[in-house]
């Protein structure tokens, strides 16, 4: 199982930029698909992006298309989400996801705080 510590979160203001990592103990994460996830106070946890093992081809969720950007360094291991024009209802706990499988993504860090003020 491939052991996930994120970064990077804080509280910004509305249409500023955040950089979030995610760093992967496991090397086998360079083959494995890697994602974001969120989870706002009060509402499931919820698919962000992801990222296949040759980096194209990401997807991304309606809510942040156009906004956010998943980029992957397999040298370093690290998983990475910038964060552009962001809005209050992005606020939420982010968290890095691993375990791809047809059910989503298996499993995720201790996640980061994000927090936007209007």
């Amino acid at each position: 199982q491939v052991h996930l510590a994120e970064s990077g979160g804080g509280l910004v203001q509305a249409g500023d930029s955040l950089r979030l990592s995610c760093a992967a103990s496991e090397r086998n994460s360079r083959t494995h698909i890697m994602g974001w996830l969120r989870q706002a106070p009060g509402k499931e946890r919820e698919f962000v992006a992801s990222i296949n093992p040759s980096g194209s081809d990401p997807n991304y969720a309606g809510s942040i298309w156009g906004r956010f950007i998943i980029s992957r360094d397999d040298a370093k291991n690290m998983i990475y989400l910038q964060m552009n024009d962001l809005k209050p209802e992005d606020t939420a706990v982010y968290y890095c996801a691993a375990d791809f499988s047809a059910d989503g993504f298996g499993s995720w860090g201790q996640g980061t705080q994000v927090t936007v003020a209007s």
